[in-house]
């Protein structure tokens, strides 16, 4: 056989094999569409332990261009503020995204905030202790004028907390070469004042509380399932 027509066939089979290999990894099957129909309003409750949402203080709103592109990126979000009977107050925000492919992706406060204005320092990486698991979370400090606002907030990609950056990617990726689009989910727990461990410490003490008040398939959703 000639050297010419050995290398075409190999050449060939290398084709084929590529488009089979780029067949099964792509993905296909939308977890969205797997996992049904929900509501935010309704899988959150509005009163839970000590806390009851305050009616009374309406959320932070974005700028129309900040809007705009969180409506492309999620279906659902959900804004709240909670009290407790100390009148310690937190705010609450979830955003959904049914697709987290390569055209989704979860916007993050730090892009956020600082589209509002806003000093965004004092990031660093932690983890809150739940009664399901070790739940990793980063952690900001956002300022503007008068405001001091501690945020804690964490990413969910699928059924899998995970913080964001490269643990998000490769999460995406996992789900992907089992031929999973997976849905997202962001929730955002911040409060205003300037004593930032305190407000984490409060913070931490909400959302367990919150966890402890959902049902299973709801607190999955906010926060996954973790590794035995």
């Amino acid at each position: 056989m000639k050297k010419s027509m050995m290398v075409s066939l190999a050449l060939g089979a290398l084709m084929v094999s590529s488009a089979a290999v780029t067949k099964v990894v792509t993905p296909s099957v939308k977890m969205a569409d797997a996992g049904g129909r929900f509501s935010l309003p309704s899988m959150v409750p509005q009163s839970f332990g000590e806390w009851h949402e305050d009616t009374s203080i309406i959320p932070l709103q974005v700028d129309p261009a900040t809007q705009a592109k969180l409506d492309k990126i999620y279906n659902q979000t959900l804004s709240r503020t909670y009290v407790n009977r100390a009148g310690q107050r937190i705010m609450l925000s979830i955003a959904y995204g049914g697709d987290q492919g390569d055209n989704m992706g979860v916007h993050k406060p730090e892009v956020c905030y600082t589209a509002q204005g806003f000093d965004v320092s004092g990031a660093r990486t932690g983890s809150i202790n739940t009664g399901y698991g070790a739940l990793p979370v980063k952690r900001l400090y956002a300022v503007a004028g008068a405001r001091n606002e501690p945020i804690t907030y964490w990413i969910t990609i699928g059924k899998k907390a995970t913080l964001p950056g490269m643990e998000q990617r490769l999460q995406e990726l996992r789900y992907g070469l089992t031929g999973m689009v997976p849905d997202g989910m962001l929730v955002r727990v911040s409060s205003i004042g300037a004593d930032a461990p305190a407000a984490y410490a409060l913070q931490e003490s909400f959302i367990n509380a919150l966890l402890r008040s959902m049902d299973e398939a709801s607190r999955i959703r906010l926060i996954g399932v973790f590794d035995a």
